[in-house]
């Protein structure tokens, strides 16, 4: 298990300039899903993005992790999101 701010400081270490929302889908703290909205995504493909979003949750992906929904977004893409 891994506390929902845990994770959350593990994005906004890889992502410093990202807006990050985890939420705990079955209040087991094992089953995530998360938005992040950061500039590091520009230009990549969503595969991309989502590898970047694995890479930085790290080792907690093989144990306490057993699943993580993603949302991966460029801030201009959450702005037209919004509109």
């Amino acid at each position: 298990m891994i506390d929902p701010n845990e994770l959350r400081q593990k994005l906004l270490v890889a992502f410093p300039d990202a807006e990050v929302e985890v939420k705990d889908l079955t209040g087991t703290k094992d089953h995530y899903r998360a938005r992040i909205v950061s500039a590091a995504f520009e230009g990549k493909s969503r595969i991309q993005q989502h590898r970047m979003v694995y890479a930085a949750v790290g080792e907690a992906m093989s144990g306490p992790v057993h699943a993580l929904a993603l949302e991966t977004l460029t801030p201009e893409a959450s702005a037209r999101a919004k509109t």
